[in-house]
């Protein structure tokens, strides 16, 4: 139960903010963020089982997330990888037949645009204008609490000065279910998923993997954060990498 908060052009500093929780199986093996080695203009962690990553940016001046979209059963085998389509959007290949994939929401951004892509219930490309969004694993902006809340989080570090991406880490952690907001519809396909959650899951089977802060100013400037997690959800590194889309 993947969930995100996106700031696009909300601010006259941040052309981009993201906040994003990867909920995970803990057996399931990933690389840390890092630069890949073949493609060092790749920031992104790695998927070690199906290859791609669930979030990355490009100093080609692109980046994407992606999440799975719950209740239209198991995903099928013989359907490409989710995580090749950040890969593809970081490389400017936006995919031709959506439906080739198991169900997701997609979010992409380059200098001058945002958009929202999904496959279900039917293919969907959307410009996003200027705002505050909330992703899980529903339909975007789907009221779901803690969806709810990591907005409401990222709204208040706008307000409040928006000087330290840093600081989201916070709200990324927060382990309490909230009050507000509308329950999932649909159960999970993952049984080990719970069927409402925190923006930070503590379980010792599925859980948050890692936290991850992009932003992005108006002048290029950036700075990609990661935190990674256990299974007992403690902490086991850190990393943050500066880098720079073109002018």
């Amino acid at each position: 139960m993947c969930v995100l908060a996106f700031a696009w052009q909300a601010h006259p500093e941040w052309r981009l903010v993201v906040a994003g929780n990867r909920d995970e199986l803990h057996a399931r093996p990933a690389a840390a963020l890092a630069r890949w080695s073949e493609r060092p203009d790749i920031l992104a962690g790695r998927d070690l089982r199906s290859g791609g990553t669930w979030l990355g940016v490009s100093e080609s001046g692109r980046f994407a997330v992606v999440t799975n979209l719950r209740g239209f059963g198991p995903p099928m085998a013989d359907r490409e990888s989710r995580g090749a389509l950040v890969t593809d959007m970081l490389d400017g290949h936006e995919p031709e037949r959506l439906d080739s994939f198991n169900p997701f929401n997609l979010i992409a951004a380059t200098r001058e645009e945002a958009l929202f892509l999904t496959n279900r219930p039917e293919p969907v490309r959307a410009s996003l204008p200027p705002g505050l969004y909330g992703l899980s694993n529903g339909r975007l902006d789907e009221p779901w609490p803690k969806t709810v809340r990591l907005k409401q989080r990222l709204l208040d570090w706008i307000v409040d000065g928006a000087s330290a991406p840093e600081a989201l880490l916070d709200a990324l952690g927060e382990d309490r279910l909230p009050t507000a907001g509308l329950a999932p519809a649909a159960a999970s396909e993952v049984p080990q998923e719970p069927a409402n959650s925190p923006i930070f899951i503590r379980n010792p089977v599925y859980g948050t993997r890692c936290s991850t802060v992009v932003a992005i100013a108006m002048d290029g400037r950036g700075t990609i954060i990661e935190r990674r997690f256990d299974a007992d959800g403690a902490t086991t590194g850190d990393t943050t990498l500066a880098f720079a889309w073109p002018s």
